[in-house]
């Protein structure tokens, strides 16, 4: 999979903070691959809701995650084949996937995988525990942030998590990403937080280009 020889670079940070936009565009310019990891996890929901599997159970729900043959590759997303980029994009698999997103032998199976991607370097690796768990000696690591507002609005207006919430209203997208942050911080299991080492970036008000540019200058530094 690797484009390599090429650095692992580490994004992480709550949702709407600009992870995605930042990650693409960056390893579009290093031309390394982009690994969405938080699309794994909307993956195997997806998958488990179809069998009609309780995401509560979490034997049966890590049975999906290891039998499954998910791919994340540069904005590629599937599953056993079938291509799920605008399904898994819905309020419904937002929730799910973050109760899945909490069952620790969900998260050890897709952890696996995760490394197995990213081993041979030349990727940027998005998601909530790339710099603390799944990659902790990482190149490069940067948390994203931004203030919860900013954040909702995005995320309100970001066609690729519009798909059935037409109209959505601001007010309630905060509370929705209110409620998965609160999720993503207190699961036992890599919760979300920025690893020591890592440079935090707050995007509130900053030009995506300009974002994009400090994370270059940090990999240049290297």
């Amino acid at each position: 999979m690797s484009r390599g020889p090429g650095f692992i670079i580490a994004i992480d940070g709550p949702s709407g903070a600009g992870k995605g936009t930042i990650a693409r565009a960056v390893a579009h310019r290093l031309d390394y691959h982009h690994v969405d990891t938080g699309a794994m996890y909307r993956a195997v929901a997806w998958k488990a809701l179809r069998e009609g599997i309780d995401l509560s159970d979490e034997e049966a729900t890590a049975d999906v995650a290891r039998r499954a043959r998910i791919h994340v590759i540069d904005g590629a997303v599937s599953v056993d084949g079938e291509d799920i980029a605008r399904a898994i994009r819905t309020p419904e698999i937002d929730a799910a996937a973050a109760a899945v997103a909490r069952l620790p032998k969900v998260r050890s199976i897709l952890i696996v995988q995760q490394r197995e991607i990213g081993r041979d370097g030349g990727v940027v690796m998005e998601g909530r525990d790339i710099g603390t768990v799944v990659f902790p000696n990482a190149d490069v690591k940067v948390y994203l942030d931004a203030a919860p507002g900013e954040r909702a609005r995005r995320r309100a207006n970001d066609p690729a998590h519009a798909a059935g919430r037409t109209g959505a209203a601001v007010e309630d997208v905060a509370t929705a990403l209110e409620a998965r942050d609160r999720s993503d911080r207190t699961r036992s299991t890599a919760p979300l937080m920025r690893a020591a080492d890592a440079i935090e970036i707050d995007t509130t008000g900053v030009p995506v280009e300009e974002v994009i540019e400090r994370v270059l200058a940090l990999v240049n530094r290297k």
